[in-house]
Protein backbone atom coordinates (compact mmCIF):
# COMPACT_ATOMS: atom_id res chain seq x y z
CA UNK A 1 0.00 0.00 0.00
CA UNK A 2 1.40 3.50 -0.86
CA UNK A 3 0.32 6.48 0.84
CA UNK A 4 0.87 9.91 0.76
CA UNK A 5 0.03 12.14 4.16
CA UNK A 6 -1.47 15.15 3.35
CA UNK A 7 -1.04 17.86 5.98
CA UNK A 8 2.09 15.82 7.01
CA UNK A 9 4.42 17.93 9.51
CA UNK A 10 1.28 19.09 11.34
CA UNK A 11 0.11 17.28 14.82
CA UNK A 12 -2.04 14.35 13.31
CA UNK A 13 0.00 14.51 10.37
CA UNK A 14 2.69 13.16 12.35
CA UNK A 15 0.63 11.00 14.59
CA UNK A 16 -0.52 9.05 11.09
CA UNK A 17 3.23 8.80 10.20
CA UNK A 18 4.27 7.57 13.08
CA UNK A 19 1.12 5.08 13.32
CA UNK A 20 2.06 3.73 9.52
CA UNK A 21 5.58 3.18 10.46
CA UNK A 22 3.96 0.35 12.56
CA UNK A 23 2.33 -1.38 9.94
CA UNK A 24 3.93 -4.11 7.66
CA UNK A 25 3.34 -3.54 3.70
CA UNK A 26 2.74 0.18 3.89
CA UNK A 27 5.18 2.91 2.22
CA UNK A 28 4.39 6.74 2.76
CA UNK A 29 5.61 7.17 -1.09
CA UNK A 30 4.20 11.27 -0.65
CA UNK A 31 3.83 13.56 1.58
CA UNK A 32 2.62 17.51 1.00
CA UNK A 33 2.42 20.31 3.13
CA UNK A 34 1.89 24.61 2.16
CA UNK A 35 5.34 25.49 3.11
CA UNK A 36 8.28 24.18 0.67
CA UNK A 37 11.01 24.50 3.48
CA UNK A 38 9.26 22.80 6.20
CA UNK A 39 7.92 19.92 3.91
CA UNK A 40 11.38 19.45 1.85
CA UNK A 41 12.73 19.24 5.14
CA UNK A 42 10.15 16.78 7.14
CA UNK A 43 10.49 14.51 3.97
CA UNK A 44 14.19 13.91 4.03
CA UNK A 45 14.17 13.80 8.18
CA UNK A 46 11.37 10.51 7.47
CA UNK A 47 12.72 9.22 4.09
CA UNK A 48 9.89 10.07 1.84
CA UNK A 49 10.70 9.89 -1.92
CA UNK A 50 8.23 12.71 -3.10
CA UNK A 51 7.11 16.07 -1.34
CA UNK A 52 4.78 18.87 -2.97
CA UNK A 53 2.88 21.99 -1.53
CA UNK A 54 -0.32 20.82 -3.07
CA UNK A 55 -2.59 17.85 -3.10
CA UNK A 56 -2.97 18.20 -6.58
CA UNK A 57 0.56 17.15 -7.18
CA UNK A 58 0.25 14.14 -4.99
CA UNK A 59 -2.65 13.44 -6.63
CA UNK A 60 -1.39 12.72 -9.98
CA UNK A 61 1.47 10.34 -8.87
CA UNK A 62 1.23 6.09 -10.24
CA UNK A 63 2.63 5.40 -6.63
CA UNK A 64 -0.09 7.19 -4.67
CA UNK A 65 -2.56 4.26 -4.01
CA UNK A 66 -4.61 6.11 -1.09
CA UNK A 67 -4.79 9.47 1.06
CA UNK A 68 -4.37 10.31 4.55
CA UNK A 69 -5.69 13.92 4.87
CA UNK A 70 -4.74 15.44 7.91
CA UNK A 71 -5.13 18.87 6.44
CA UNK A 72 -7.50 21.85 7.98
CA UNK A 73 -10.94 21.30 8.10
CA UNK A 74 -12.02 24.39 5.55
CA UNK A 75 -10.11 21.85 3.32
CA UNK A 76 -11.26 18.62 3.99
CA UNK A 77 -14.54 18.39 1.26
CA UNK A 78 -12.76 19.75 -1.53
CA UNK A 79 -9.88 17.63 -1.40
CA UNK A 80 -11.78 14.42 -0.49
CA UNK A 81 -13.41 14.69 -3.52
CA UNK A 82 -10.65 15.63 -5.67
CA UNK A 83 -8.62 12.29 -4.09
CA UNK A 84 -11.95 10.32 -4.85
CA UNK A 85 -12.20 11.40 -8.24
CA UNK A 86 -8.44 10.22 -8.86
CA UNK A 87 -9.06 7.18 -8.11
CA UNK A 88 -7.33 7.61 -4.89
CA UNK A 89 -8.66 5.83 -1.56
CA UNK A 90 -9.33 8.40 1.42
CA UNK A 91 -9.13 8.83 4.66
CA UNK A 92 -10.26 12.38 6.20
CA UNK A 93 -8.95 13.32 9.59
CA UNK A 94 -11.97 14.34 12.04
CA UNK A 95 -14.01 16.10 11.16
CA UNK A 96 -15.24 14.80 7.89
CA UNK A 97 -16.51 18.33 7.25
CA UNK A 98 -17.50 21.31 8.83
CA UNK A 99 -21.11 21.33 6.97
CA UNK A 100 -23.57 18.88 6.52
CA UNK A 101 -23.97 19.45 3.00
CA UNK A 102 -20.02 19.06 2.60
CA UNK A 103 -20.20 15.60 4.31
CA UNK A 104 -23.63 14.75 1.93
CA UNK A 105 -21.58 15.59 -1.07
CA UNK A 106 -18.57 13.53 0.19
CA UNK A 107 -20.46 10.41 0.56
CA UNK A 108 -22.32 11.69 -3.12
CA UNK A 109 -18.27 10.97 -4.70
CA UNK A 110 -17.93 8.24 -2.19
CA UNK A 111 -20.94 6.47 -4.07
CA UNK A 112 -19.64 7.88 -7.28
CA UNK A 113 -16.44 6.55 -7.63
CA UNK A 114 -16.78 3.72 -5.47
CA UNK A 115 -13.58 4.21 -3.62
CA UNK A 116 -13.00 3.48 0.32
CA UNK A 117 -14.01 6.74 2.23
CA UNK A 118 -13.14 6.44 5.83
CA UNK A 119 -13.66 9.64 8.42
CA UNK A 120 -11.08 9.79 11.02
CA UNK A 121 -13.23 8.74 13.99
CA UNK A 122 -10.78 7.30 16.25
CA UNK A 123 -12.43 7.37 19.07
CA UNK A 124 -14.17 3.96 17.34
CA UNK A 125 -10.95 2.63 17.97
CA UNK A 126 -9.36 3.50 21.51
CA UNK A 127 -8.90 0.37 23.39
CA UNK A 128 -10.34 1.69 26.09
CA UNK A 129 -14.02 2.40 23.92
CA UNK A 130 -13.20 -0.68 22.12
CA UNK A 131 -13.59 -2.72 24.98
CA UNK A 132 -16.58 -1.17 25.84
CA UNK A 133 -18.47 -1.99 22.84
CA UNK A 134 -17.42 -5.62 23.09
CA UNK A 135 -19.33 -5.72 26.29
CA UNK A 136 -22.38 -3.94 24.59
CA UNK A 137 -22.66 -6.46 21.78
CA UNK A 138 -21.68 -9.48 24.21
CA UNK A 139 -24.48 -8.03 25.93
CA UNK A 140 -22.64 -7.61 29.36
CA UNK A 141 -23.42 -3.91 29.08
CA UNK A 142 -25.87 -1.16 28.62
CA UNK A 143 -25.02 3.00 28.69
CA UNK A 144 -27.43 4.29 30.86
CA UNK A 145 -25.66 7.73 30.46
CA UNK A 146 -22.37 9.14 28.77
CA UNK A 147 -20.93 12.08 30.63
CA UNK A 148 -18.10 13.75 28.70
CA UNK A 149 -15.73 16.26 29.30
CA UNK A 150 -13.63 18.00 26.42
CA UNK A 151 -11.13 20.32 28.00
CA UNK A 152 -8.37 22.73 26.45
CA UNK A 153 -6.75 26.04 26.97
CA UNK A 154 -6.64 27.31 23.35
CA UNK A 155 -7.60 31.18 22.92
CA UNK A 156 -5.23 31.73 20.25
CA UNK A 157 -5.19 30.12 16.59
CA UNK A 158 -2.93 27.15 17.76
CA UNK A 159 -2.76 23.70 17.11
CA UNK A 160 -2.35 20.61 19.14
CA UNK A 161 1.70 20.84 19.00
CA UNK A 162 0.96 24.49 20.71
CA UNK A 163 2.08 25.84 17.52
CA UNK A 164 0.19 28.27 15.19
CA UNK A 165 -2.34 27.26 12.50
CA UNK A 166 -3.56 28.91 9.57
CA UNK A 167 -7.13 27.83 10.03
CA UNK A 168 -9.71 28.07 12.99
CA UNK A 169 -11.31 25.22 15.03
CA UNK A 170 -14.22 24.44 16.03
CA UNK A 171 -15.98 23.27 19.25
CA UNK A 172 -18.74 21.69 17.68
CA UNK A 173 -17.74 20.35 14.85
CA UNK A 174 -14.46 19.35 15.86
CA UNK A 175 -14.24 18.29 18.88
CA UNK A 176 -17.90 17.31 19.95
CA UNK A 177 -17.97 15.67 16.25
CA UNK A 178 -15.87 12.54 18.43
CA UNK A 179 -18.33 12.31 21.16
CA UNK A 180 -21.73 12.57 19.03
CA UNK A 181 -20.75 9.74 16.64
CA UNK A 182 -19.59 7.86 19.67
CA UNK A 183 -22.82 8.04 21.65
CA UNK A 184 -24.54 6.68 18.79
CA UNK A 185 -22.45 3.92 17.88
CA UNK A 186 -22.12 2.48 21.32
CA UNK A 187 -25.93 3.29 21.58
CA UNK A 188 -26.76 1.74 18.15
CA UNK A 189 -29.27 4.59 17.69
CA UNK A 190 -29.31 8.00 15.94
CA UNK A 191 -30.28 10.85 19.02
CA UNK A 192 -33.67 11.73 18.69
CA UNK A 193 -33.20 14.30 20.80
CA UNK A 194 -29.93 16.99 20.74
CA UNK A 195 -29.68 20.67 21.82
CA UNK A 196 -27.03 23.01 22.18
CA UNK A 197 -25.76 25.91 24.73
CA UNK A 198 -22.88 28.08 23.60
CA UNK A 199 -20.94 30.91 25.75
CA UNK A 200 -19.59 34.10 24.44
CA UNK A 201 -17.52 33.73 20.98
CA UNK A 202 -13.98 34.87 21.61
CA UNK A 203 -13.80 39.02 20.06
CA UNK A 204 -11.71 37.52 17.31
CA UNK A 205 -11.85 33.85 16.16
CA UNK A 206 -15.53 34.51 16.39
CA UNK A 207 -15.93 30.50 17.76
CA UNK A 208 -17.55 29.79 20.72
CA UNK A 209 -14.97 29.05 23.77
CA UNK A 210 -17.82 27.02 25.94
CA UNK A 211 -20.26 24.90 25.01
CA UNK A 212 -22.91 22.39 26.44
CA UNK A 213 -24.62 19.38 24.36
CA UNK A 214 -27.00 17.08 25.51
CA UNK A 215 -28.41 14.20 23.46
CA UNK A 216 -30.58 11.42 23.98
CA UNK A 217 -31.55 8.25 21.85
CA UNK A 218 -34.96 6.50 21.02
CA UNK A 219 -34.23 3.92 23.84
CA UNK A 220 -33.39 6.42 26.99
CA UNK A 221 -29.79 6.55 27.39
CA UNK A 222 -28.43 9.84 27.69
CA UNK A 223 -25.52 11.95 27.12
CA UNK A 224 -24.16 15.01 28.74
CA UNK A 225 -21.37 16.91 26.88
CA UNK A 226 -19.18 19.76 28.06
CA UNK A 227 -16.54 21.15 26.01
CA UNK A 228 -14.09 24.53 26.46
CA UNK A 229 -11.32 25.90 25.02
CA UNK A 230 -11.03 28.25 28.34
CA UNK A 231 -9.95 25.37 30.53
CA UNK A 232 -6.57 26.29 32.70
CA UNK A 233 -6.13 22.66 33.88
CA UNK A 234 -5.90 19.16 32.85
CA UNK A 235 -6.37 18.81 29.66
CA UNK A 236 -7.60 16.58 27.11
CA UNK A 237 -10.96 14.45 26.85
CA UNK A 238 -12.48 12.46 29.56
CA UNK A 239 -15.02 9.95 28.83
CA UNK A 240 -17.59 8.52 32.08
CA UNK A 241 -19.85 5.40 30.65
CA UNK A 242 -22.22 5.04 33.63
CA UNK A 243 -23.92 1.46 32.55
CA UNK A 244 -26.49 -1.07 34.26
CA UNK A 245 -23.93 -3.28 35.24
CA UNK A 246 -20.94 -0.73 36.17
CA UNK A 247 -19.44 2.42 35.40
CA UNK A 248 -16.22 2.84 33.36
CA UNK A 249 -13.77 6.24 32.94
CA UNK A 250 -12.33 6.29 29.85
CA UNK A 251 -8.99 8.34 29.10
CA UNK A 252 -7.85 8.07 25.34
CA UNK A 253 -6.34 4.55 25.63
CA UNK A 254 -6.76 3.97 28.99
CA UNK A 255 -9.88 2.84 30.75
CA UNK A 256 -10.52 2.56 34.88
CA UNK A 257 -13.38 1.85 36.54
CA UNK A 258 -15.99 3.76 38.34
CA UNK A 259 -13.24 2.85 41.48
CA UNK A 260 -10.28 3.99 39.62
CA UNK A 261 -8.90 0.48 39.24
CA UNK A 262 -7.56 0.29 35.43
CA UNK A 263 -8.61 -1.87 33.53
CA UNK A 264 -6.19 -4.60 31.40
CA UNK A 265 -6.28 -3.91 27.73
CA UNK A 266 -3.88 -6.07 26.70
CA UNK A 267 -5.30 -8.29 24.75
CA UNK A 268 -8.47 -5.84 22.98
CA UNK A 269 -6.48 -5.07 19.71
CA UNK A 270 -3.06 -5.58 17.97
CA UNK A 271 -2.17 -2.04 19.71
CA UNK A 272 -2.48 0.54 22.26
CA UNK A 273 -2.32 3.64 19.97
CA UNK A 274 -5.93 4.58 18.53
CA UNK A 275 -4.07 6.10 15.32
CA UNK A 276 -2.27 2.83 14.15
CA UNK A 277 -5.52 0.61 14.82
CA UNK A 278 -7.82 3.29 13.18
CA UNK A 279 -4.87 3.15 10.20
CA UNK A 280 -4.80 -0.50 9.98
CA UNK A 281 -8.70 -0.48 9.37
CA UNK A 282 -8.16 2.09 6.73
CA UNK A 283 -6.16 0.06 5.04
CA UNK A 284 -7.12 -3.29 5.57
CA UNK A 285 -11.03 -1.95 4.10
CA UNK A 286 -8.84 -1.25 1.06
CA UNK A 287 -6.87 -4.81 0.96
CA UNK A 288 -10.26 -6.54 1.45
CA UNK A 289 -12.46 -4.37 -1.24
CA UNK A 290 -15.04 -3.39 2.22
CA UNK A 291 -16.11 -0.73 3.85
CA UNK A 292 -14.51 0.15 6.74
CA UNK A 293 -15.41 0.82 10.34
CA UNK A 294 -16.17 4.16 9.94
CA UNK A 295 -17.26 4.58 6.29
CA UNK A 296 -18.19 8.03 5.27
CA UNK A 297 -22.33 7.04 4.96
CA UNK A 298 -21.58 5.76 8.76
CA UNK A 299 -20.45 8.72 10.17
CA UNK A 300 -22.95 10.85 7.97
CA UNK A 301 -25.73 10.04 10.99
CA UNK A 302 -23.01 11.89 13.55
CA UNK A 303 -23.08 14.78 10.82
CA UNK A 304 -26.91 15.43 11.07
CA UNK A 305 -26.98 15.57 14.80
CA UNK A 306 -24.11 18.04 14.82
CA UNK A 307 -26.28 19.96 12.31
CA UNK A 308 -29.02 19.66 14.44
CA UNK A 309 -27.32 20.75 17.18
CA UNK A 310 -26.10 23.56 15.56
CA UNK A 311 -29.08 25.06 14.65
CA UNK A 312 -30.56 24.73 18.38
CA UNK A 313 -27.68 27.07 19.04
CA UNK A 314 -29.33 30.06 16.43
Amino acid sequence: MRICVAGAYGAFGVKHMDALAEIDEVTVTSVMGPTAEKIEAFAKERGVGHWATTLEECLERDDVDAVILATPTQLHAEQAIASMRAGKHTFIEIPMSDSLEDAKRICAVQEETGMVCMAGQVRRFNPSHQWIKNKIDAGELKVQQMDVQTYFFRRSNINAKGEARSWTDHLLWHHACHTVDLFQYQTGEVASQAFGLEGPHHPELGIAMDMSIGMKVPSGAICTLSLSFNNDGPLGTFFRYICDNGTYIARYDDLYDGRENQIDLSDVAVSSNGIELIDREFIAAINEGRKPNGDCHEVLAAMETLDRIERSLA
